[in-house]
């Protein structure tokens, strides 16, 4: 016996809820570190009319003197705070299945509600099997989609939310970004660390001098401590390893009490923080091809000063437009609505080699 239409929508609602619950994406492998990262950290935002705003403390504003006896001293009306704002965005990916697809996977759906139920269990198994295919490629595809969306600086798409690239930008000293303009001298506590042009030529190469200098820098402004992420591209590991290894011809190795011969790298460190390998770097060259190749970049990043900020109740919902009057289809969707956000720029850097 068939399905009734109703029956077909719920199901493919339940199976989209199921791999929403059971595979979230703040689950991902950590082959998308970044995404990884700021889900780790996420932090609901309060519904807004426009923006998503992150306070700030940008001076003391001290009026600190020396004084004696009865000599004079001044008061000041302190104004220290400023305050980003972030549009939020919205982002949907849907699937559509027509009964002409069902049909050929032997399911067929009439409108008699009065047969509610009365679909076999064969039926049932099919109908399961091709939503489960149907229910994880959408959620892998936003997936993707989503983490390239939060490394771009937000011109790809005139809706897009601004990522990495325009938050912890390779140009710092220009740009406005949570609508205080960069390049204004009054707000240079605005401008993220960058080092550009580093090389890895042994002995002679700077790059292991400027990560030394970026991540001062950082810890110097960073109120929450040192950055605790290192995401970075092929070329760059490739060469702050073979630096390391090349200029000071040593490794150091685990316990070597048993005798085994291994090739490879199982972990490489900066300042005791594991620098992450993200393969999403070379897929953003492909599709983008940036004046600065991703895979030259790398980022140190304080996720206390980075944020994902979903909308509250709008994190990854699963949705069931209904059917169209004029066509015998049937329609699924995630949506999410929501902005990054930056609410201390001088605590991060962007490096790059040359």
């Amino acid at each position: 016996m068939p399905f009734t239409a109703q029956e077909i929508v719920d199901a493919g609602k339940i199976g989209l809820d199921f791999y929403l619950a059971n595979k979230p994406v703040d689950q991902v492998d950590v082959a998308r570190p970044l995404m990884k990262a700021l889900q780790s950290k996420k932090r609901a935002a309060p519904g807004a009319k426009q923006y998503i705003v992150e306070q700030l403390r940008k001076t003391f504003a001290s009026n600190f003197q020396w004084f004696n006896g009865s000599s004079v001293v001044t008061y000041n009306r302190r104004v220290t705070n400023e305050q980003a704002s972030y549009a939020w965005r919205s982002c949907h990916d849907g699937l559509a299945l027509d009964e002409d697809r069902l049909a050929q996977n032997g399911i067929t759906v009439i409108d008699d509600v009065s047969k509610a139920g009365s679909s076999s269990d064969a039926e049932k198994v099919q109908l399961t099997n091709l939503l489960e295919e149907q229910s994880e490629a959408l959620r892998l595809g936003f997936q993707e989609q989503f983490s390239y969306a939060l490394h771009l600086d937000g011109t790809q798409a005139t809706d897009a939310i601004t990522g990495l690239d325009a938050l912890i930008s390779l140009a710092p000293t220009s740009g406005t970004v949570g609508g205080i303009d960069r390049s204004s001298s009054s707000n240079t506590y605005w401008r993220n660390n960058v080092a550009t042009s580093l090389t890895t030529t042994t002995s002679t190469g700077t790059i292991l001098n400027q990560m030394e200098v970026m991540w001062r820098q950082c810890m110097r402004a960073g109120a929450g401590g040192a950055p605790d992420l290192i995401v970075a591209g092929s070329t760059f590991i490739d060469g702050y390893r073979q630096f390391v290894l090349n200029t000071f011809g040593r490794m150091d190795f685990g316990p070597s009490n048993r005798k085994r011969v291994e090739g490879g790298t199982e972990v490489l460190t900066f300042q005791g923080v594991e620098v992450q390998w993200s393969p999403e770097f070379q897929d953003l060259d492909a599709r983008y091809a940036p004046a600065t190749l991703w895979e030259k970049r790398c980022y140190f990043i304080n996720t206390n000063t980075l944020r994902l900020r979903p909308l509250q109740g709008h994190d990854m919902v699963s949705r069931k437009p209904p059917r169209a009057y004029d066509r015998y289809e049937y329609y699924w969707a995630i949506t999410w609505r929501g902005a990054v956000t930056l609410n201390q720029s001088n605590a991060n850097a962007a490096l790059a080699l040359s």
